[in-house]
Order: C-alpha cells, then structure tokens, then sequence
C-alpha cells in the first residue's frame, strides 16, 4: 500500500509552475517577450519542450494566446490575473538565485517605479513587518500525519 502524500497549496502550484521551461517561459512573457520563437531563443528549450509547456500554462490560466496576424494565423502569449500575480514570486525566485546560486553580479535587476533598485520581500499585510522564519505560526491545516 502506497504511503499517503501531504496535500497542499505549495504541491498544487508546483504541478502547474513547477518545472524550469514553464517558469523560464513565464519569465520570458514578465520581460515583455510574447511570442514563440523568441522564447525559445531565450530560453533555449526545444521547440516541442516550449510548445508543450505554453499550452500547458494556457490550460492553467496563466496565459492566453492572442492572435496578432491572419495570415499566417500567428499567436503571441499574454498574462493573465493569474499569471501576473506570479511577479512576485518569479522576482523573490530571481532575488534568492541572485544571492545563494548566481556568482558575480546579478545578471538580471528590476527598478521599483520610486526609483530604487528592486529587492522584494514578503511582509504581514497588517503590520507591515517582514515575515522571516520563526516569525509566523500555523493556525490551520488540513494535513494529517502520516507515520
């Protein structure tokens, strides 16, 4: 008998964003790049590797494709709510890399529109405090333990 596995948000979000060519590519579209073969260019998957995860991110409701020419009938990739709410997360993902994985500078930096370099970080919505290990407790689960 197969040993139950943990439910939860962070497993769910996984299967949809969880694999490096789906972030790659929802990095790309971030960027501003929208259209097929420049996010292959950019990202380096193969071309059948990008098709699938493109439709994959679409069927999940972080994309959608818009149609910019007839003919040829040719589709650009756009955010949706969904998708857009990822900035955050790509931005922390981006800012970790930074620090603990990239050596030398930064490859990459974001500018926050009051001018300053963008380093972003999780705060408590109430209070404004940045959330750090040990500084939160669980109040609810629906996780069961499995020994």
């Amino acid at each position: 008998m197969a040993t139950p596995v943990r439910e939860c948000s962070i497993a769910n979000a996984l299967a949809v964003v969880g694999e490096r060519w789906s972030l790659l590519a929802l990095r790309e579209v971030f960027f501003g790049v929208r259209r097929f073969d420049a996010i292959a260019r950019n990202t380096g998957a193969s071309r059948d590797i990008l098709a699938a995860r493109l439709r994959s991110l679409v069927e999940a409701g972080l994309l959608r494709r818009e149609r910019y020419e007839e003919h040829p009938p040719r589709h650009e990739y756009v955010l949706t709510e969904a998708g857009r709410s990822l900035h955050t997360v790509l931005l922390t993902l981006m800012d970790w890399g930074d620090r603990y994985v990239t050596e030398g500078a930064p490859p990459t930096a974001w500018r926050h529109s009051c001018g300053a370099e963008l380093h972003p970080r999780t705060v408590c919505d109430s209070c404004g405090e940045p959330v750090r290990l040990g500084d939160s407790t669980l109040v609810h689960s629906s996780w069961r333990e499995f020994t």
